[in-house]
């Protein structure tokens, strides 16, 4: 097969070969039907090996093959984007492990050449039109404000022990108390929570937050 070099990227990857080479006759035939129709789109879509099998991109992932014992599967990141006036694409929960055009198990499973190539110059108007087209932001849920902790008493008599670690925990956010609470309370055993609490209090004692080495 002829390899072709773009812009000091390769268009053709040899482990591709040798990836459809290991795979059954019936695979076989499938994979390189794709792989060349992909290829025949645009030469500036180039090849990789991810996750053990081949992909292609454009400006980022475009889209994926992979070839199984019983079975193929062919499908495109970002598929939800693309026009589908044929209602072909199947998403999500209807792909069952097999991209979006469901068990590819010999080329007739395939839609027509035109409508795949279509599907790809879709998926690279995409890419080019930027990052904010390929993926639609949904605004995060407002978070719950976080339910206070209840000092245990055994933690407020150690405070009372040093004036200056108590001081520091009056002044702190409620954030940097609950920070030390949880850690405290956290505890398995009895050992661990004296060790945390002494060293709690010496932390305190010098100003600092219960994550201060990561500030």
């Amino acid at each position: 097969m002829l390899k072709y070099y773009i812009g000091g990227m390769q268009q053709y990857d040899p482990r591709i070969d040798e990836y459809i080479s290991k795979k059954a006759p019936f695979a076989q035939a499938i994979l390189k039907h794709l792989r060349e129709l992909v290829h025949s789109v645009s030469p500036q879509i180039t090849e990789t090996i991810k996750w053990g099998h081949p992909f292609f991109e454009y400006k980022g992932v475009l889209a994926n093959m992979a070839g199984f014992k019983e079975h193929c599967a062919f499908g495109f990141w970002g598929s939800r984007s693309l026009n589908d006036p044929h209602n072909i694409l199947k998403h999500s929960q209807e792909r069952d492990g097999a991209g979006n055009f469901g068990r590819i198990t010999k080329l007739s499973d395939l839609p027509d050449d035109a409508i795949l190539k279509d599907f790809i110059l879709q998926a690279i108007a995409i890419k080019d039109a930027g990052p904010e087209v390929n993926v639609v932001k949904k605004p995060a849920p407002p978070k719950a404000p976080k339910a206070p902790i209840e000092m245990p008493a055994y933690f407020a008599d150690a405070l009372q022990t040093d004036q200056k670690a108590l001081a520091t925990f009056q002044n702190f956010s409620p954030s940097n108390k609950r920070e030390y609470l949880e850690w405290i309370i956290d505890a398995k055993t009895e050992a661990t929570r004296q060790k945390r609490i002494e060293q709690a209090l010496e932390w305190m004692a010098e100003g600092k937050s219960r994550n201060w080495k990561y500030k």
